[in-house]
């Protein structure tokens, strides 16, 4: 589909996102990329298709658990928003991305934190 190159989602750029989000939302005592006694593992997918609208898909799943045990449980997510009807640049896919990365973090913490009592020591 032509455009389709244009599209760019940087792992890092989630990475920075979702460490942001979860610091901001206070779910953990700490939150940080280096290595803890309490580990959220988070692998994401970005799918588009095209019919009338491009659609935009984020898979997220997670494993929350400690190097040195089994995980303790594991989340899976997926959000989808509808983008326009062209697309021209890549400005075009950023404000339904982000509005579906947004959904899916919100949910997947919501479980997290519903979870709450598995994770105390």
């Amino acid at each position: 589909m032509p455009g389709i190159p244009l599209l760019d989602w940087p792992a890092q750029d989630l990475r920075t996102a979702a460490i942001d989000y979860i610091q901001s939302r206070r779910s953990f005592a700490s939150v940080s990329d280096k290595p803890a006694d309490l580990t959220l593992t988070v692998k994401a997918w970005l799918a588009m298709r095209s019919h009338d609208k491009y659609h935009y898909r984020v898979r997220l799943e997670s494993v929350l658990g400690s190097s040195e045990k089994p995980a303790i449980k594991s989340y899976l997510v997926e959000k989808e928003t509808a983008g326009s009807s062209v697309r021209w640049v890549t400005a075009s896919d950023q404000t339904p991305i982000a509005e579906a990365v947004q959904a899916a973090l919100d949910d997947l913490l919501a479980q997290i934190e519903a979870d709450h009592l598995l994770y105390r020591k």
